[in-house]
């Protein structure tokens, strides 16, 4: 044997002889070490999951991320020499580049389906203020083709994604005129899951109702404007089955208030909807104006000052800098063939461009955000020569949607 091993051995054997109680030491050694083992390990993994998930307190309101991540980019596949890159293979973007209409009452009469709406690609809106610059100047290659927004896309929800940010607000208001009552309508048609009467009280129509009001014709404005849902909870009420969200959930309704000065009846009707007191959720506003006050900028922002005003004062907790008062201000589409020649001075597509564009600067002194729908509607087929169809209404609605889904509800 080596003398090292030898040695080793027979001091092994000495120790034991002359302590009895060394076995006993030993044992209790090794169980210490095999417990502090034990310990470390448990450190380690405890560690690995607090960042893994990002520590033990989570949010109680976890919904999926509309991020994509940064390090994505640069594992996708591109396809070289082409205009725009095809969605980012997610499961979050699937539904996009698929028929969300498929499912929905009268998707073949009414012959529309969201891929004729949107043309998705990639890279996704990563920002909000992204977002919304990127569907403010975003247009169509071509009259009436798929819209796009401009450097980054946005997403075309399903119904079920929809319910899921509507859920999110304790109320979202929609303040304006037609335009605005348009956007509301649409929002209903994708709830409800009804191309041919979604925007439109259809429980209670006649059958002349029913044949002048289907399909496009819901955004008739002269025959079918007392007919249009001002409130899911009229759906809620009359209609409950064609609601496909939660409707303890769901509470979208629209003020409409379309001129400055503001009569004092619909002052006193807008505080009734805001009432007193702070809501659990938030509260998300949305406006809309210009053509009844033939754009006068002036006139808007009164007009705006007029509604921010009563939404302090009803409710106070909003004067905090630190509140949450998400706002958004949609100016008017463009002005379609159609459009009567006494108009084309003072609400013409010059006049829109230009009011887009002061709104946008001035509104955002005041903290209110910007969503354009000129460029949106330039090429779009309009109903009217003032109001977009039920295709760009669509387009609209999912443009506020995705300026919804956006907001970070969560962390207040």
């Amino acid at each position: 044997m080596a003398n090292g091993v030898y040695y080793g051995e027979k001091r092994s054997k000495n120790h034991s002889s002359n302590n009895p109680f060394a076995h006993i030491v030993e044992q209790a050694t090794a169980k210490q070490n095999r417990k502090t083992v034990l310990i470390v390990a448990g450190v380690i993994g405890t560690f690995f999951l607090w960042s893994t998930f990002g520590g033990f307190s989570q949010p109680k309101y976890q919904r999926p991320s509309y991020l994509i991540p940064q390090d994505y980019y640069g594992n996708q596949s591109r396809i070289p020499h082409i205009a725009f890159q095809p969605p980012e293979t997610v499961d979050y973007r699937v539904p996009d580049s698929v028929d969300t209409f498929s499912n929905y009452k009268y998707r073949q009469t009414c012959n529309i389906s969201s891929l004729d709406l949107h043309s998705p690609f990639s890279p996704l809106c990563q920002t909000r203020e992204d977002m919304l610059q990127a569907m403010s100047w975003g247009g169509r290659i071509g009259h009436d083709a798929p819209y796009m927004p401009r450097g980054c896309d946005f997403r075309w929800f399903t119904t079920e994604e929809i319910c899921d940010i509507l859920s999110r607000f304790q109320k979202v208001i929609i303040i304006g005129d037609s335009m605005m009552r348009h956007i509301i309508g649409s929002i209903n048609v994708l709830i409800r899951r009804d191309l041919g009467y979604g925007a439109v009280t259809d429980w209670n129509f006649s059958p002349e109702e029913r044949r002048d009001c289907f399909c496009n014709y819901q955004f008739n404005v002269k025959a079918c404007s007392i007919q249009g849902i001002f409130k899911t909870a009229d759906v809620i009420r009359h209609d409950p089955d064609s609601l496909a969200c939660d409707p303890k959930s769901v509470d979208v309704t629209i003020e409409v208030i379309v001129r400055y000065p503001v009569p004092d009846n619909e002052i006193a009707q807008f505080r009734e909807t805001l009432g007193t007191s702070k809501p659990a959720k938030p509260y998300a506003f949305i406006y809309g104006h210009g053509l009844w006050n033939d754009l006068d900028l002036q006139a808007h922002l009164n007009w705006v000052d007029t509604l921010e005003q009563v939404v302090q004062e009803q409710l106070p907790y909003l004067r905090n800098k630190d509140a949450f008062w998400p706002r958004l201000v949609v100016t008017p589409n463009a002005a379609g063939v159609k459009k009567p020649d006494e108009w084309l001075v003072s609400q013409g597509n010059k006049a829109l461009s230009m009011y887009e564009d002061s709104v946008r600067i001035e509104d955002g002194k005041r903290g209110i955000e910007h969503l354009g729908t000129y460029n949106m509607s330039l090429q779009a087929n309009m109903y009217d020569g003032g109001h977009c169809d039920l295709r760009g209404n669509l387009i609209k609605a999912m443009m506020v949607l995705n300026w919804l889904n956006m907001l970070e509800v969560e962390k207040h």
